[in-house]
């Protein structure tokens, strides 16, 4: 994989963005390898993302900084620069539904997802030896005391200075505070195409309800639950004949391939958020 900075920017629309980062990028002999733009014409607000070589600049990310946020304040630029190099460090919950688990640590092992396990953080120990097997540090945390169980797992999502926190089926509800003090950086799995059947047992709402299609959502965490932007979705059709179970196992072969699509986007710095919507550079 070739080294290079990745360029992100929000700011409102006008005229002259596009031409105004170009040239600067150009005139330090940037060279640019991918670029995307897009315009929500409602908010009329601007958003951007640029992947530029790191061996065709003649400084480093600091530097960049330095010199791009005179720019940037022109434009009133919300921005960041990251480097492909550095991978993003997650840590990962779970409760006792391997599934999602399973094909994060297949695609981390085989290289497909570009990104550190930090550790893996449970309310049960029953993936202990299947975590621990990766060589990754696996934490049990008893949630009979919620305030004391959430404050570890923040203490532990800190301690091992990652960069965003991934509910692989984590089946609790974060507390409101967690989920401000860490906004864009928490992505979940729910088993349900949202906004439908948010909450609990979402197969067996979907199957009393006799719909055609089922499916998954890929999410950032908010304080209200089941409502964050979301960030990836996919579908699987069903009909009569298909029991509760059926649309459960159904469910699981979309949830992973919807998470790990939705993670990859996000530590590809792919995703920009907009209000309670997003926008991802696929």
């Amino acid at each position: 994989m070739s080294h290079h900075y990745i360029l992100t920017i929000s700011c409102p629309d006008r005229v002259g963005i596009i031409a105004a980062v170009s040239t600067f990028i150009a005139g330090h002999g940037g060279f640019i390898v991918e670029a995307s733009y897009h315009t929500e014409l409602e908010e009329q607000q601007f958003f951007m993302r640029q992947e530029v070589r790191a061996d065709s600049l003649p400084f480093g990310l600091d530097e960049f900084r330095t010199r791009f946020a005179v720019l940037a304040a022109q434009f009133g630029m919300a921005w960041n620069i990251s480097d492909s190099a550095q991978k993003k460090r997650i840590t990962v919950l779970v409760s006792k539904q391997d599934h999602c688990l399973d094909d994060l640590l297949h695609r981390w092992r085989s290289g497909e997802l570009n990104v550190d396990i930090a550790c893996v953080i449970s309310n049960h120990n029953d993936l202990r030896s299947f975590v621990e097997w990766h060589g990754i540090p696996f934490h049990h945390v008893d949630m009979s005391d919620k305030a004391a169980a959430y404050a570890a797992i923040e203490q532990l999502h800190a301690q091992y200075r990652a960069d965003s926190m991934v509910l692989a089926r984590f089946m609790q509800i974060l507390p409101a505070d967690l989920c401000r003090r860490l906004a864009g950086r928490i992505i979940n799995i729910h088993h349900s195409f949202l906004p439908s059947f948010i909450g609990a047992k979402p197969y067996h709402q979907a199957y009393q309800r006799g719909v055609k299609l089922i499916g998954a959502t890929c999410h950032y965490v908010t304080d209200e639950l089941d409502a964050g932007p979301i960030i990836e979705q996919d579908t699987v059709r069903i009909d009569h004949g298909d029991t509760v179970e059926d649309l459960v196992r159904y469910g699981r072969d979309i949830e992973k391939t919807v998470l790990s699509r939705g993670l990859r986007y996000h530590i590809e710095d792919r995703v920009l958020i907009c209000g309670n919507k997003t926008i991802v550079f696929r």
